[in-house]
């Protein structure tokens, strides 16, 4: 019986965004494991799974102690191809790989580079220079934009590199929440019928970037609110920036949620600030409910939306840039419909339906 290993730098990203690959290995009768970081989580798909010490610093003891306990589990369980997610772990799980013989195959799902044109040269060359040294163990490179392709290829960061179109959304769970929903949702967080609701979930850091979206308030509308379900190391700092500019009642911060079908069932639009993305799944999802997207221009964003037709798109950082989005879509409500439409249609090339067999086709590629 083959064996497949999948690694992460935490157990949530292997529950949210990669079940279905491991139940589709299940299906053609391989054992699967999984090694991750962060809070241990039971997923039920996965045979056996190992908890890792990863640390967000690179050069932190738990990272390299990761590394040895990933050797181990490499040279004792002879896996038949290793999948690693998140950078993080990718480099970690490829440095560790390097140790052993024979080396198993590994494929580097590249969820989005932490860099790109615009990032500081010395963080953009430690951070290229460390997928440069890890080239050697990555058989198959997968990308999920345009950019991180042409990065990957120029700099030949794989033995083999393909564009994928990201890992797929399970758009089903949208079905069954209705626009009556939607409503009931905005009369509990205390909406009135005529307000503007934009909708941002996502983790509060520096790269998500929504200390932009809170200061571009006071130069919208009154009617015009701000919902931000999520949690994460900045929310504390964005809640006090809402505070000192008046606008907290106007900015809600819902937490983290389960339930973000019928926040964006509620929502007019939905946004984004963030610096990059690989392919977006907070997106997709908005385009999937027909929502208009006003959206940061950079890499992800701009492989999913067609600015003007399937969204709007604004300068990174630019708060009178996506303030004007902002006031393009109140004053062209058809005109806002009918981007929603198109980007409903659009993104259907995204589900999981469409996009599992291909990844799957492209994994089993590695098989030795």
């Amino acid at each position: 019986m083959k064996t497949v290993l999948f690694t992460a730098s935490t157990f949530s990203h292997i529950r949210n965004f990669h079940r279905p690959y491991l139940r589709a290995f299940h299906d053609l009768g391989w054992t699967v494991h999984i090694a991750c970081g962060g809070e241990t989580m039971e997923i039920p798909e996965a045979d056996d799974a190992f908890p890792l010490p990863f640390e967000k610093k690179m050069t932190a003891q738990g990272n390299f102690q990761a590394q040895r306990i990933l050797r181990s589990l490499m040279q004792e369980h002879h896996y038949d191809l290793v999948f690693t997610h998140t950078s993080l772990a990718a480099f970690f799980t490829r440095r560790a790989a390097a140790g052993v013989s024979p080396r198993p195959p590994i494929v580097n799902v590249a969820h989005g580079y932490l860099f790109d044109d615009q990032t500081p040269i010395l963080k953009k060359t430690i951070l290229l220079t460390a997928e440069k040294l890890t080239a050697p163990q990555t058989d198959l490179l997968l990308t999920m934009n345009q950019w991180d392709y042409e990065m990957a290829k120029a700099h030949h960061l794989g033995r083999r590199i393909i564009n994928i179109p990201g890992v797929g959304v399970d758009f089903s769970r949208f079905d069954g929440v209705t626009t009556d929903d939607g409503q009931a949702l905005r009369q509990e967080l205390g909406f009135s019928p005529g307000d503007f609701v934009l909708v941002y979930p996502a983790e509060f850091s520096a790269r998500k970037n929504q200390a932009m979206l809170i200061s571009a308030m006071p130069n919208l509308p009154e009617l015009v609110k701000l919902v931000l379900p999520g949690n994460g190391a900045l929310i504390d700092a964005c809640k006090a920036q809402a505070k000192s500019l008046g606008v907290q009642e106007r900015v809600l911060f819902p937490g983290q949620r389960s339930d973000i079908p019928r926040f964006l069932r509620a929502a007019d639009a939905a946004v984004s600030a963030s610096r990059s993305e690989g392919l977006p799944f907070n997106i997709m999802e908005a385009m999937y409910c027909s929502l208009p997207v006003v959206a940061s221009a950079v890499k992800g964003h701009t492989d999913l939306i067609e600015d003007g037709k399937t969204g709007l798109l604004y300068n990174y950082n630019d708060s009178a840039g996506f303030a004007h989005q902002v006031r393009h879509l109140l004053d062209e409500p058809e005109g806002a419909a009918q981007i929603g439409k198109l980007a409903h249609a659009a993104v259907w090339q995204y589900g999981l339906p469409e996009v599992l067999s291909k990844v799957m086709t492209q994994y089993l590629s590695c098989t030795r």
